[in-house]
């Protein structure tokens, strides 16, 4: 693999969903021990997995992975830290509101 090239690759994986007061999830496992690097994108095939209330869906699809080029790996890993904080809010004042 090139400093600038992609390659792409297709997986079996299983699309897992669950629609519970417990629990409230949705999660791809890749079957056949794929690994993600940071950068790297998962695309799966197939019409969205819709749970109802109650529900817990297992459903075997295929997932298509591309592979993140060097140059956007060593990108991804330098700015991750700051995209994941701009996620957080911090808010210590003793305000509250109803």
């Amino acid at each position: 693999m090139g400093v600038f090239t992609r390659s792409t690759e297709t997986a079996p994986c299983t699309v897992e969903v669950v629609h519970k007061f417990e629990e409230l999830s949705a999660h791809v496992r890749l079957n056949n021990g794929a690994v993600i690097h940071p950068g790297d994108t998962v695309k799966v095939h197939g019409a969205p997995v819709l749970a109802q209330w109650g529900e817990h869906i297992e459903e075997d699809r295929i997932a298509t992975i591309t592979r993140a080029s060097a140059v956007e790996r060593l990108w991804t890993r330098m700015t991750g830290d700051f995209e994941f904080m701009e996620l957080c809010e911090f808010s210590f004042s003793e305000e509250a509101t109803l």
